[in-house]
């Protein structure tokens, strides 16, 4: 029988894992699609990394080599011929994770099958609004990826900033709809032409219509409007603190 691999996006996911589901669990405890992605090896990516998080949210940078890099070494480490089941949501939070991941299993694994496991319809909950019994039942209907070298090569343009070849690649992964609204909502995001960028945008209207600065109303309005962004509470909080703190 071949080994089972469960990659699942965040500790969230882990916490109400379904007991039933045989196999090792491996936790992606990254944030990707905040901050610098610089560095062309994996040290080095993962040397900007804990260097950002630790700046921006707090925390070591031992913090993130203890609690971060070795679950990335787990995949690295996952045996050839194995079934590798992926558990990420369609925004763009668990996107840019998930081709990370792709990347990484292209590069180091051999002769396996991966699946993609994620919530029947995108909503602000996703994985959160599911049971036990709801989540074996999306496992049950889980896909095999195919063209895993092209879902791969998404990462490799996210990361190198080609918006041009990450824009083309997901229209041309006509299999995965859910893959081009996440990269359009990125490239959205971007501050052109005196904009400050869709996220921040939104945020600005959302204040102005609730005429308030409050975090909690602010947030929750946010994640309902823009759920396609998938930001935690941290990633919006230091977006609107920027936005009142630059007015």
């Amino acid at each position: 029988m071949r080994k089972q691999y469960h990659i699942l996006n965040g500790d969230a996911l882990r916490q109400q894992f379904p007991n039933n589901l045989q196999g090792d669990i491996i936790v992606a405890r990254e944030c990707l699609v905040d901050g610098n992605v610089e560095g062309k090896e994996l040290d080095e990516l993962y040397a900007s990394r804990a260097k950002y998080l630790s700046q921006n949210y707090g925390g070591t940078e031992q913090d993130y080599y203890e609690k971060v890099v070795p679950e990335f070494k787990k995949i690295e480490s996952i045996s050839d011929d194995s079934e590798i089941n992926l558990w990420f949501e369609d925004d763009l939070f668990c996107q840019v994770n998930f081709w990370f991941v792709v990347h990484l299993i292209t590069k180091t694994v051999g002769n396996s099958s991966v699946f993609l496991i994620r919530p029947e319809s995108h909503n602000q909950y996703g994985f959160g609004g599911l049971n036990h019994a709801e989540l074996a039942t999306i496992y049950k209907n889980r896909v095999m990826l195919t063209e895993l070298d092209k879902l791969a090569s998404l990462w490799e343009f996210y990361h190198n900033d080609d918006t041009e070849k990450l824009i083309r690649t997901a229209q041309e992964l006509q299999a995965y709809p859910y893959i081009l609204p996440a990269v359009e909502a990125h490239i959205e995001r971007k501050p052109t032409n005196g904009s400050a960028g869709r996220p921040a945008q939104s945020l600005i209207t959302i204040m102005a219509e609730l005429g308030t600065e409050e975090f909690g109303p602010v947030f929750r309005a946010f994640n309902a409007r823009e759920s396609i962004y998938g930001f935690g509470d941290v990633q919006v909080k230091r977006l609107l603190d920027e936005i009142i703190n630059n007015r």
